[in-house]
């Protein structure tokens, strides 16, 4: 998510939804009654594993502080992995990335993604 999208937004209204990102298929960032949701992707689709999954924990961390929110605010998150068998690498980082005591609920399932992709994030968080 980028910080331009983020940048021109007006306060959260409770039952107001708000879209991030202009884009004809899908909106950066969706946030309706403090709750956040959005999806990640390595920025570099060509890096091996462990590079895309800290590229895409990275990301979260951006978009988490731009919406004035941190780590300790996720509520789940559904990762998708081309191949399970990266899935140790996965839990490595995730294990180090994850504050003590706030682990959200996760989901970790093998799919299809486009091109080199090797890890897809999609994202719930509490925002204020």
């Amino acid at each position: 998510v980028s910080a331009a999208a983020l940048e021109a937004t007006e306060p959260i209204v409770p039952d107001a939804i708000r879209r991030l990102g202009d884009s004809p298929r899908w909106a950066d960032v969706v946030v309706h009654r403090g709750v956040a949701r959005w999806v990640e992707v390595a920025d570099d689709a060509a890096a091996p594993m462990r590079e895309q999954t800290a590229q895409v924990l990275a990301q979260i961390d951006a978009t988490l502080a731009m919406l004035g929110a941190d780590r300790t605010r996720l509520l789940s998150l559904t990762i998708y992995l081309s191949d399970l068998a990266d899935a140790p690498v996965l839990n490595e980082l995730w294990d180090a990335w994850v504050p003590r005591g706030h682990a959200p609920v996760r989901a970790c399932v093998q799919a299809g993604l486009s091109g080199s992709l090797r890890i897809e994030v999609l994202v719930t968080a509490a925002v204020e």
